[in-house]
């Protein structure tokens, strides 16, 4: 018996290093981009019905498995502490040095609110360089102005 969503990540990641499937297969096969798919494979999404049994299909995952696919997750996977990954920590890095810059220009272009990671989209290449590749991520979002009440 699952008793939550962290379990059938765990699953999805397991058979995804056993199977030697790549998130551009599992997003191909769900219509979807690779960003949104990879966060649905690691708990932060919910799958359709169909979404989740192509998901559990590839996977190999079992009809409860696929089940919790469907469940609203409980969002935001990392702790309230300060990252130690390195990769996600780089990603803190950023926010907290260029955080205020992001929000200062936000609100200087847009006015008062926010961006939006609902209404939102990701999308994460290889930019090749001589002087060594790349990672170029472009997020947009939605802006979703405070409204006076």
């Amino acid at each position: 018996m699952i008793s939550d969503r962290n379990e059938v990540t765990a699953m999805i990641l397991s058979a995804k290093v056993s199977k030697g499937i790549k998130w551009g297969q599992v997003a191909e096969a769900i219509g979807l981009s690779k960003e949104w798919t990879t966060a649905g494979c690691l708990g932060q999404m919910t799958f359709t019905k169909a979404q989740a049994e192509t998901v559990g299909e590839l996977f190999g995952l079992s009809d409860e498995a696929v089940a919790w696919l469907q469940v609203v997750p409980y969002k935001g996977s990392l702790p309230s502490a300060v990252p130690t990954d390195p990769l996600i920590y780089r990603w803190y890095e950023i926010v907290s040095v260029y955080g205020t810059t992001i929000k200062e220009l936000i609100h200087e272009e847009f006015g008062d609110g926010i961006m939006s990671a609902i209404d939102f989209s990701m999308d994460i290449q290889r930019q090749e360089d001589p002087k060594g590749d790349r990672v170029n991520v472009v997020l947009s979002g939605k802006f979703l102005p405070y409204k006076s009440y």
